[in-house]
């Protein structure tokens, strides 16, 4: 398979996809003795849907339903002018004061995006706690931040491009690594 921007490579199923998230679950009720009080936060626009899946099999193992929000945080960017973006819907799902809350995305690439969903969140209330939640660890950290939850360490070069495609928004649900021709 392949696309205009270079080769396509498969690097997670949609059932790679599906242990990752039980995984990642587990791993939150674990961490936090539970799931009381936690609170998923998806990233839009993708960290969204995954949020949602999340809380899903929170509740299927767990018998706790999750509040779960989408946060849009484009207008936090260090990058909001330099390039066009869509604006999104935040909808938070209560008072965050005092909460576990959980930040949801589907690839850590710099720590830029995570740093201004942080900018974000504080906006809107002052969790107790806050973790990161990622489908995909790509490296290559611009800032020390760090993901407490990692579906997938996938060590990338600068030149390749990890696309995550859900089911909710492209109909699949895969990874892949596209890698780039050299000097694109």
């Amino acid at each position: 398979m392949s696309s205009p921007e270079g080769a396509l490579v498969l690097v997670m199923t949609g059932d790679d996809i599906r242990r990752a998230l039980t995984r990642i679950a587990h791993e939150i009720v674990e961490k936090n003795r539970g799931a009381q009080g936690v609170v998923l936060v998806g990233i839009q626009r993708k960290g969204a849907p995954l949020a949602q899946r999340l809380a899903e099999l929170i509740r299927q193992f767990e018998g706790v339903t999750v509040p779960v929000g989408s946060l849009d945080i484009t207008l936090y960017r260090d990058d909001v002018l330099s390039k066009p973006h869509e604006v999104r819907s935040t909808q938070i799902p209560g008072d965050l004061t005092g909460k576990t809350l959980v930040i949801v995305d589907e690839v850590f690439f710099t720590g830029r995006t995570v740093r201004a969903a942080l900018d974000a969140v504080m906006d809107l209330g002052r969790p107790s706690v806050v973790q990161l939640a990622v489908l995909v660890d790509r490296g290559h950290r611009e800032l020390p931040i760090r993901p407490d939850y990692v579906g997938k360490n996938l060590p990338t070069s600068r030149r390749e491009h990890v696309e995550v495609r859900l089911q909710e928004i492209e109909n699949e649900d895969a990874v892949y690594i596209i890698k780039t021709a050299e000097g694109s």
